[in-house]
């Protein structure tokens, strides 16, 4: 591609790379011209315009971005793509959900030309209706057809997204005496009416293991999540307990993200079952925040997956806390 500032006699059928004012009417840039645009730059008296030429191995802007953009959502996938307009394509969520990527290959296609460019979400954000995972930008008028071709070979398939498939939630919250009770329940079901699911019901119980078991026996929504009034502070406490005691597992307890590190994961009849740390009762971002919505979503929560969120999971200080992060064992 050529660039740089030509006499109007050779303009036309080149792209205009600064909007233009003509005895009133606007030229705008990306334009391309035409003999009446350049009829109209002479009889105003210019003897030069700033413009793009596109080679014959080039593409537009527009061609290139949905090209690329049509070469990174992968196959089947639900996400939406715009109509590309000055070199953009955004890549939006078609409801709740989590952003899937494969940030390898996103970042191979990002070095391929600086011109040729693909922005997300980080991996395995959640996402509202029509939040946008990605966008792709063709910063220059026009780019060597051969990069685009690359950068799409790079990404191929890199972006997906994983819709919420649990639709039901039971909070089942263990009492102490003087404890926050019900405190942050509504927290709670604001978190899952955003990833669109309904907590049918609250169920409030001792703090001991057998009611705790007992209520997670009787569970029947999509999801269990417990709220403990005394926080969970080993493998073997309350509430990892009463999951095991129901016939359930625990698979990780303890998460390196703060807020959030008393969080633990486990299953009852091929049911998840978040036990939530005390920080859910705030509707701040923290760690549980991170496990639900990919649960929510069907995906699998694995010990590896929980381990590689600590880079990253030093989330934002809570002003009203207690005790500082800094004063406390």
């Amino acid at each position: 591609m050529k660039f740089g500032p030509v006499p109007p006699s050779q303009a036309e059928g080149a792209i205009l790379a600064h909007s233009l004012e003509l005895n009133g009417a606007k030229l705008r840039k990306g334009l391309v011209l035409t003999g009446a645009h350049v009829a109209q730059m002479q009889s105003a008296g210019l003897d030069s315009v700033t413009v793009a030429s596109l080679g014959p191995d080039d593409l537009h802007e527009d061609t290139a971005a949905a090209r690329f953009a049509a070469a990174l959502v992968q196959h089947g996938s639900p996400l939406i793509q715009t109509e590309a307009f000055t070199g953009r394509v955004n890549v939006l969520a078609p409801g709740p959900g989590v952003a899937l990527l494969d940030t390898d290959r996103l970042r191979a296609a990002n070095g391929v030309h600086p011109m040729i460019t693909v922005a997300t979400v980080p991996a395995y954000q959640q996402m509202g209706p029509r939040g946008m995972v990605a966008t792709v930008k063709v910063i220059s008028y026009g780019v060597p057809a051969q990069d685009i071709q690359s950068a799409c070979d790079l990404a191929h398939e890199a972006i997906d997204f994983a819709p919420v498939t649990l639709r039901t939630a039971t909070l089942i919250v263990t009492e102490i005496p003087g404890g926050a009770g019900e405190k942050g329940v509504e927290a709670i079901r604001n978190r899952l009416e955003t990833l669109g699911m309904t907590l049918v019901n609250v169920e409030a119980v001792p703090h001991a293991e057998a009611p705790l078991g007992a209520a997670l026996a009787r569970v029947e929504t999509d999801l269990a999540l417990i709220l403990t009034g005394s926080a969970t502070s080993d493998p073997m406490d309350v509430a990892p307990q009463a999951v095991r005691q129901a016939g359930g597992q625990v698979d990780r307890f303890g998460m390196p993200v703060d807020p959030g590190n008393l969080l633990f994961v486990g299953a009852l009849k091929d049911r998840p079952v978040i036990g939530l740390p005390g920080c859910a009762r705030s509707p701040a971002l923290n760690g549980a925040d991170w496990v639900l919505s990919r649960i929510a979503c069907g995906l699998e929560v694995t010990h590896e997956d929980i381990a590689g969120m600590g880079v990253g999971g030093l989330l934002k200080e809570i002003p009203t806390r207690p005790m500082p992060r800094s004063a406390r064992r």
